[in-house]
């Protein structure tokens, strides 16, 4: 299995001496467990439990003292203990409650123990009042893979080093790379997809691997909704929602459903909880802080554009495309750059926005927030005086940078605004994405 940027973040974690058990958040197949196995190879004790095999989680629900519990973990896993560090992986953690609340106990009676945890749909516990360990553990999130681990997934690391490394110099392999960026983007980010594609080389190979995924999160549901009109919704969300991906759309009568907002919106709150999918708000201002309007019509991003592709039908389209800005009326090119966008950040709170001028009809696709900050990011080919929206916002605002993101080699333009304003515009090709923040701080 190919290497996940993911392992840096876990090394840091054993590093730290204040370490708090991890609970390690994600949708379901991204790959965690694969993650966490590898990363157990580097402990000189590891003990994985998977809390959907009833033994194991009988044994986290004992009554009895930690110490007495952790021997217990030992020898049901049928290992001796050794000298020196000892990670203990609890898996699938939200099929009990008791193994949550336990976690309290490990940071501040066994804080010599490593523990992680991992599980779907973890946020949705708190409705039937489990007990979390507030500030006794703490967060990580994992996504699909990246566009650079898609690469090292396909072995062109020459090419990651050109991307990590010496991104200025990325002209001299443009073509090459947009087109390995539009495999990634018809064949997603999943780690099974993209292990598969990498043998293969074949996107139709892959049709068994979304079918299993789109049927698995549908049976999710059926686990965390009680019946009724819920789980109606939300089987139609993941059953037809793919289709609209980078789109904003109105959550009453949603994709012609007939369901009301009301559903609709509690339909995608869970799935959101399940890191599915996110509902993406504007912000009006162009200023930190950066507060979505949540009563504004949203924008629709799912977690991996992989699933998107294969579910809405629009695979064909983007394979014969040779500009990915005007495939699909140019929505799959916002959904994989809101994709690449996340990979940003590995907070579970992290968020992504658009702004929008209210009554204005100014908007642009999306804004990060980078050192107190709010840049704006185009996505789109053309001149720069079709960039309208995109100076509206520099006019008001306190930078002189603005991203467009792009087909093209990379560079930077001097503009000016019809008000006069000059700022840089970074022409950010869609392999560079990783590099957006870094890049920024160069012109900075």
């Amino acid at each position: 299995m190919f290497s996940r940027r993911i392992i840096s973040k876990l090394e840091a974690w054993k590093q730290d001496e204040q370490h708090k058990p991890l609970i390690l958040r994600g949708a379901r197949q991204v790959g965690k467990t694969t993650v966490v196995n590898q990363f157990g190879t580097e402990f000189d004790n590891y003990l994985y439990f998977n809390l959907e095999i009833t033994q194991n989680a009988r044994l986290l629900e004992m009554d009895i003292p930690l110490d007495q519990l952790v021997q217990l973990m030992f020898a049901q896993s049928g290992i001796s203990p050794k000298e020196g560090s000892t990670l203990i992986f609890i898996d699938e953690i939200q099929n009990s409650p008791k193994a949550i609340t336990r976690l309290r106990y490990f940071y501040e009676q066994r804080p010599d123990l490593y523990i992680i945890a991992a599980g779907s749909l973890l946020e949705n516990l708190v409705d039937v009042k489990v007990s979390f360990p507030v500030g006794r553990v703490q967060y990580l999130a994992m996504h699909p893979c990246s566009f650079c681990e898609f690469l090292h997934a396909l072995g062109k690391n020459n090419l990651l080093d050109i991307i990590n490394r010496s991104y200025d110099y990325s002209s001299a392999f443009h073509n090459e790379l947009m087109h390995l960026f539009n495999q990634y983007a018809i064949v997603g980010g999943m780690p099974e997809a993209v292990q598969k594609y990498a043998q293969s080389g074949d996107v139709l190979a892959l049709d068994n691997i979304y079918e299993t995924l789109i049927q698995s999160y549908k049976d999710d549901s059926e686990k965390y909704v009680k019946g009724g009109m819920l789980t109606q919704v939300v089987r139609f969300v993941l059953s037809y929602g793919w289709a609209f991906a980078g789109k904003t759309i109105t959550l009453g009568n949603f994709a012609n459903s007939g369901y009301k907002s009301r559903e609709v919106a509690e339909a995608f709150r869970l799935l959101e909880k399940a890191m599915l999918l996110e509902l993406v708000y504007p912000i009006s201002s162009t200023q930190m802080p950066a507060i979505p309007e949540t009563r504004r019509m949203p924008k629709l991003v799912w977690f991996d554009t992989g699933l998107v592709n294969y579910q809405a039908g629009i695979r064909q389209e983007i394979i014969g495309s040779t500009e990915m800005v005007d495939s699909w009326r140019g929505h799959i090119a916002e959904q994989i750059v809101a994709q690449e966008l996340h990979t940003l950040s590995d907070k579970v709170s992290s968020r992504r926005s658009f702004w929008a001028r209210p009554n204005n009809g100014a908007e642009v696709d999306f804004v990060i927030s980078h050192r107190s900050r709010i840049y704006p990011i185009e996505v789109k080919s053309g001149t720069n005086a079709h960039l309208r929206s995109l100076q509206v916002f520099v006019d008001n605002s306190d930078v002189d940078i603005a991203v467009r993101v792009w087909s093209k080699p990379y560079s930077v333009d001097i503009v000016r605004t019809p008000n006069g304003k000059q700022f840089r515009l970074i022409n950010l090709p869609f392999y560079l994405l990783s590099r957006i923040e870094s890049i920024i701080d160069s012109l900075n």
